[in-house]
């Protein structure tokens, strides 16, 4: 009987260390990367509360459990 719950303890705990949010900044900079691999040559990144991401089609990520997001904009050469 204790190792169930011990094993369900852990279960439980793990859970929780997998589902953590990441902070926007650790976030920001992985879109970054995977952009910058795509040779795109001038964009922006914006890290925004959730108010202001007004079109949700440059919303790239969401971070902070939610309460901001992470909108992209292409700038024209």
């Amino acid at each position: 009987m204790k190792q169930l719950i011990l094993a369900m303890a852990c279960s439980v705990l793990a859970t929780t260390a997998l589902a953590a949010p990441k902070p926007c900044e650790e976030l920001k900079a992985e879109i970054e990367a995977k952009i910058q691999a795509q040779n795109v040559p001038s964009y922006t990144l914006e890290i925004v509360d959730n108010a202001d991401a007004k079109d949700p089609g440059m919303v790239v990520g969401s971070c902070e459990n939610g309460e901001r997001k992470i909108v992209y904009q292409k700038n024209d050469n």
